[in-house]
Order: C-alpha cells, then sequence, then structure tokens
C-alpha cells in the first residue's frame, strides 16, 4: 500500500479516491449505455440498420459532400426514380448513398432499381454483384431514404476511420477529462 501510495504522491495524485475513481468508471459506463440506448432508438423508430450515416466521398456532390451527416429512414412506399437511397452491396460492408436512376418491375413482379452518384459519369452497375448475376438491386438491399442531412458534421467521424490511432487518442482524452473533471 505503502509504494502505491508514493506512486500516486509522485504523480501529483496524493488526494486519490478509489471510490471516486469508480464512480467516474460508472459515468463513462452510462455514457457508453446512453449512446448505445440512443442508437438503438433510432434504429427501431426509422426501422434501418443504419439510421445515420455519413457520406465518405464526393460521388452524391452536389447534393452531399464528403463528411455530411444523413438521416436515413426507411419507408413502406414504393422507391421512386429521383430517390436518395442508402443501400449495400452483398458482401460489402461499407452503405452506399446515392439516386435511384431508373426502376422497373421484374417478371417476378419485383420492383429492381439502378442507382448512379450525382457527379458520377456512369450508373451503378459496376459496383452491383455483378459475379454472382447483380445487375440491379431490389428492396431488400435498400436501408432507407436520406429524410434529413447536416453538412460536414460527419468530417470527425471520417478523420477518426482514416487515421485509427486517433480513436485510442479520443477515447483516452473522455477518460482523462472524465476522471480528473471535479464532480
Amino acid at each position: 500500500m505503502k509504494l502505491v501510495q508514493k506512486l500516486l504522491d509522485s504523480m501529483g495524485m496524493s488526494d486519490f479516491e478509489p471510490s471516486l475513481a469508480l464512480r467516474k468508471m460508472i459515468q463513462i459506463a452510462y455514457l457508453l449505455s446512453f449512446a448505445l440506448f440512443l442508437w438503438n432508438s433510432l434504429r427501431i423508430i426509422t426501422d434501418t440498420e443504419g439510421p445515420v450515416v455519413v457520406v465518405l466521398s464526393g460521388s452524391m456532390r452536389p447534393a452531399f459532400h464528403r463528411g455530411d451527416i444523413l438521416f436515413v429512414k426507411n419507408q413502406q412506399d414504393p422507391y421512386q426514380v429521383g430517390d436518395i437511397v442508402v443501400f449495400k452491396i452483398p458482401g460489402k460492408e461499407i452503405p452506399i448513398v446515392h439516386r435511384i436512376l431508373t426502376s422497373h418491375m421484374t417478371d417476378e413482379g419485383k420492383q429492381v432499381f439502378l442507382t448512379k452518384g450525382d457527379n458520377n459519369t456512369v450508373a451503378d452497375r459496376g459496383l452491383y454483384d455483378y459475379k454472382n448475376g447483380q445487375r440491379w438491386i431490389e428492396k431488400k438491399d435498400i436501408d432507407g431514404k436520406i429524410y434529413a442531412n447536416f453538412p460536414y458534421l460527419g468530417m470527425f467521424t471520417i478523420w477518426i476511420s482514416e487515421k485509427p490511432y486517433y480513436k485510442f487518442l479520443v477515447v483516452a482524452f473522455v477518460v482523462v477529462i472524465t476522471f480528473f473533471s471535479n464532480e
């Protein structure tokens, strides 16, 4: 115990209280739990897997720019030409935000779509799982339609994802601020 006390004294933490540290850790756990609660609530309200996405490229300029935060909502009504949707390609992790360029009904009665980024010169056929016969996306591939956006507020998440070691620094900063803040 004396060794721990000497170490704390040398770090300028002679008044360190374990019960205070435990309370701070519980505060961090509450914060993380609340964030998870909000995320899951948004998923339920919007009926989509990813209710919030960040634009990662310039393919939808001028409508959306890299770093814009978009809010997504699944809709029961049929999607229409001109709708901006978020969809996923089977086997690819990152969702894509593009506009529906064309739509038609298959012989089986399914509505299928061809999409394109506003700033792209060609439609998205090259993005689809062409090797496995995917020429169109279906409603099951679409997470939802964009209903709101906040310009550039997502640049922080892009910065964090492009430089993974920054995640550690941000988490460490939050922990340090939480532990050393006054109650």
